[in-house]
């Protein structure tokens, strides 16, 4: 193991941030501090070789509830969907548009990202760059349609440094080494076990106009404003290191991805009551958002949104389970 190369990403900017109140909006956030992620739909074009990526490389399965034939869960070993892979053979391919940069697949120890590590190098997986970032280590790579994944698992929390502070939470390189300590000797038979706890940590998406992205996902949506440099922002609820980030590395103008194209079908917020929903709603109808709200039922969404670029966000309880299929519009 000592011949594997570590790398940094080189897309991240290490400049002085601007102070988040200096941008005239509140820094609270608005979104309760129970908030999670959910389950992120993807477009990709071969459900079964995704598939082997997603449980090989990963660590993840596939539901055995699983039954459309469009689209396929993938879950966690403890049974929570992580992943819905949704089949576009004849998608278009990635292009300088907004949309996707990465979805953040968080485990819960270092020994579970520890045994991605391995499983990467069995498979020779190629990755992208590793970093620190101080308040999580993480790894990079695509899928095999080049969707972007981030591999994280979280510093202790009072371990963090100044959030607000760019330079603090730049990425250093990744110590592999000391990571691998944490499975030193174990068993090569344990890489079959599936991941267990394995959640959607953050995403991390390309927008056309930051001030546009920021009047969305803080003014309206309610995420709180934690860091922002001149290309990139970083926001979350509860005091978290980031649940979203947006950038302009795709240039100021990026287009909006189209439904056609591989990629990002929607993502989903997770929210403890019906109240904080509505609060949502409240918030949407006062910026004069579009919204769609579905009708109450088991498999319900109770309300979708798109962003200015069209990238679809599901607001659900959190008790509300993902279908295999995208939700239909009203």
């Amino acid at each position: 193991m000592r011949n594997y190369m570590v790398m940094t990403t080189s897309t991240t900017p290490t400049r002085t941030p601007a102070a988040p109140r200096a941008l005239g909006r509140a820094t609270g956030a608005q979104l309760p501090d129970a908030l999670a992620l959910g389950p992120v739909r993807l477009r990709v074009r071969d459900l079964e070789r995704s598939r082997a990526f997603y449980e090989q490389v990963l660590g993840l399965r596939a539901s055995a509830g699983s039954t459309a034939p469009n689209a396929l869960v993938l879950e966690a070993g403890d049974g929570l969907p992580v992943v819905i892979l949704e089949s576009h053979p004849d998608a278009l391919p990635h292009a300088r548009t907004a949309g996707l940069y990465h979805v953040a697949l968080l485990y819960p120890e270092r020994a579970q990202l520890a045994r991605v590590v391995q499983r990467l190098v069995a498979t020779r997986t190629p990755i992208d760059g590793a970093s620190d970032h101080g308040t999580h280590e993480a790894l990079y790579l695509p899928d095999p349609d080049g969707n972007g994944l981030e591999l994280a698992v979280d510093r202790p929390v009072d371990s963090w440094p100044n959030l607000a502070d760019i330079e603090a939470v730049a990425p250093r390189p990744l110590d592999i080494e000391n990571l691998l300590e944490t499975i030193a000797g174990e068993d090569v038979a344990d890489l079959a076990q599936p991941a267990h706890g394995v959640r959607v940590g953050h995403l991390h998406l390309h927008v056309g106009d930051l001030e546009r992205a920021m009047a969305f996902y803080v003014d309206a949506i309610g995420f709180e404003l934690v860091t922002v440099i001149d290309t990139a922002a970083f926001m979350s609820a509860g005091g978290y290191h980031h649940h979203l980030a947006v950038n302009t590395w795709r240039g100021v103008g990026a287009p909006a991805p189209g439904d056609d194209r591989l990629g990002l079908a929607a993502w989903r917020i997770e929210l403890p009551t019906r109240d904080e929903i509505d609060a949502v709603a409240a918030r949407l109808d006062s910026k004069g958002v579009a919204y769609e709200r579905a009708d109450d039922g088991d498999h319900a969404v109770p309300l979708r949104v798109r962003d200015p670029w069209g990238i679809a966000l599901e607001i659900a309880l959190a008790s509300t389970p993902p279908t295999d299929a995208a939700p239909r519009s009203r």
